[in-house]
């Protein structure tokens, strides 16, 4: 089992940077390739990033490029995601999960162990 808690999300205003951590516990970190995915209310839970578990490849969504950086940091069992420039539409619940599949596109079922969430709530 790997258990992952996310923290770090707010009210912010757009243009504002917020930085997302993933502490993971439990089964070895360094194992597992870690995503992030969101979703918004009345939306499907979609993909953001992803971050190998060595930190050799990294991956984001179109909608992220420039914007947002991933990184992780195993000496503390901890991935991050410096979202910065937001805008009202990255409103969403942000979680990270676990996984070792690696496929040319992310998806969710590429994860095996999720974490509950922390809300980021972007403002106009």
């Amino acid at each position: 089992q790997v258990q992952l808690v996310e923290s770090g999300g707010g009210l912010v205003q757009a243009g504002d940077s917020l930085r997302l951590s993933c502490v993971a516990s439990g089964r070895t970190f360094l194992n597992y390739h870690i995503g992030w995915f969101r979703q918004a209310p009345g939306k499907e839970r979609e993909a953001v990033a992803r971050i190998s578990w060595d930190s050799g490849r990294t991956y984001y969504k179109d909608f992220v490029k420039g914007r947002f950086t991933i990184s992780r940091d195993n000496a503390k069992n901890t991935v991050y995601l410096q979202m910065n420039s937001l805008k009202p539409e990255d409103t969403a619940i942000y979680f990270c999960a676990a996984g070792r599949r690696w496929s040319a596109t992310m998806t969710g079922d590429e994860y095996d162990y999720w974490g509950q969430g922390t809300q980021v709530t972007v403002s106009s």
